[in-house]
């Protein structure tokens, strides 16, 4: 659960980083411990590595219009108000935080991204890439079938083969621009790519 938890909050955090609205690192620090703790505290009971996609809907995180209770309980005892973050989080945004597999989506009908999936050898959780602690990842096109056939159940873009094509959700971003020499675009500008 260490990996999966540490990689959604890495990833809430940087959301909020990229709104640029000046937040303290220590107080960013304070909401990433402070989800950690939330997400933990609420999914103990609802573990289950040996089959990772039951209880899937209670740990999904959503916003859609109203904003998630678990980070705005985070973010409160992190100092930043519910209000501040649900006007810098995507208005569509839903992250899947499953037993060896993390995942989001932007948008209704954007794509859904794997953020950290387990694998043989993988001992780091999903950190932005352009963070000085983050290490780069490799990008493997090898993905065993069920969890292939689990993403196709869920509409998951799994990268292929094809010279030429994506590897992941990252290098489409990349490829179009949305990602250039280590720096982010905005987060609506991120949304406005993924449900075209």
């Amino acid at each position: 659960m260490k990996l999966e938890l540490l990689s959604a909050s890495n990833f809430l955090v940087h959301l909020v980083r990229l709104a640029r609205r000046n937040v303290p690192e220590s107080q960013l620090q304070k909401f990433h411990e402070c989800l950690i703790e939330v997400l933990r505290r609420r999914y103990r009971d609802h573990w289950f590595p040996e089959k990772p996609f039951k209880g899937s809907g209670f740990r999904c995180i959503r916003i859609n219009g109203k904003f998630d209770q678990l980070i705005g309980s985070a973010g409160e005892a992190a100092g930043l108000s519910s209000k501040f973050l649900h006007s810098i989080f995507p208005s569509e945004l839903t992250l899947w935080i499953d037993p060896l597999e993390v995942s989001y989506r932007i948008g209704e009908n954007g794509s859904i991204c794997v953020l950290y999936e387990h694998k043989d050898g993988v001992t780091e959780p999903w950190r932005p890439t352009h963070l000085p602690h983050s290490k780069p990842t490799s990008s493997s096109s090898s993905t065993n079938s069920s969890t292939q056939n689990n993403n196709r159940n869920r509409g998951v873009i799994v990268s292929s083969d094809v010279v030429g094509s994506p590897a992941n959700c990252k290098d489409s971003l990349a490829l179009s621009g949305l990602i250039l020499d280590g720096k982010s675009v905005s987060i609506e500008q991120l949304a406005a790519f993924v449900s075209s």
